[in-house]
């Protein structure tokens, strides 16, 4: 299982678009522990979304697309639908 997530940094006011396979919830661990620099100052991070995938390359390449987006009102939308996974 592969999946793509969407988590949220109250304090810098930013969404990171990410994917993984070892599970959202591991790696949300790992980005609120301080081992990516990419989300290293946005501690503490929450997720807001999750799709999953039979494989890493249909993860990766949503991660893609969503990034190519560049759009904050696109992100939210998706955190919004009805395919996000992750419910709160």
């Amino acid at each position: 299982m592969h999946q793509t997530y969407i988590i949220y940094s109250a304090g810098t006011d930013t969404y990171y678009v990410g994917s993984t396979s070892v599970g959202v919830e591991k790696r949300l661990e790992r980005h609120n522990e301080g081992w990516s620099r990419s989300t290293k100052f946005g501690r503490p991070w929450v997720i807001k979304y999750i799709k999953s995938f039979d494989t890493k390359s249909e993860a990766l390449k949503w991660e893609n697309h969503i990034k190519r987006q560049k759009s904050r009102v696109y992100i939210e939308e998706l955190i919004n639908s009805e395919e996000n996974e992750h419910k709160e």
